[in-house]
């Protein structure tokens, strides 16, 4: 497999990003790990809104600080997935999401980036935010994300009916 680093978004990726954004909405993925690209127009706009969501200061009310990253292959600096980590859990957050979302796109699937981008983001867990365990879910439908889960240690907590999207999301652990 090639190598793979996760980074903070920068402008040099703003092309990138909305290719991203528009491959995922033309394969109908659900852009998990993408924060809130789904809403934004512009990658400055989405940038801005993931650095408020990094600082105490700004951080809109009802969110976490959260850590917005994406991946790239270092070969050619492609962006081929996106994963966002929330340093802690709210009371949505512990029913419907985790500590850590992610994707790839669909034309980079099935190349074990979703592995490689979740062991480098369950290291920064624990090398950064000195986590013991973290908490990750998907959809009962996704069966790679649940193998991706489950290669890292993943153990099965419980089913929740999500409610904005009407679908079950399974919850995971994974101890650090």
């Amino acid at each position: 497999m090639e190598k793979l680093k996760l980074i903070l978004p920068t402008l040099s990726y703003a092309e990138q990003i909305m290719d991203y954004k528009a491959e995922m909405f033309a394969a109908d993925s659900s852009m998990d790990g993408c924060g809130h690209l789904r809403r934004c127009e512009t990658a400055e706009e989405w940038m801005a809104y993931n650095a408020s969501l990094s600082d105490p200061g700004t951080l809109p009310e009802g969110r976490v600080l959260s850590t917005q990253f994406i991946t790239v292959r270092e070969s050619d600096n492609k962006l081929v997935g996106m994963l966002q980590v929330r340093h802690t859990l709210n009371d949505y957050l512990r029913q419907f999401g985790g500590h850590i979302g992610y994707s790839v796109r669909p034309s980079e699937r099935r190349k074990g980036y979703a592995t490689e981008q979740l062991r480098q983001a369950l290291t920064w867990c624990k090398e950064e935010l000195k986590l013991d365990k973290v908490m990750i879910s998907c959809y009962d439908t996704n069966e790679p994300s649940r193998r991706t889960i489950l290669k890292h240690g993943g153990i099965y907590e419980g089913t929740s009916l999500e409610p904005d999207r009407g679908k079950n999301l399974e919850r995971y652990w994974i101890d650090l």
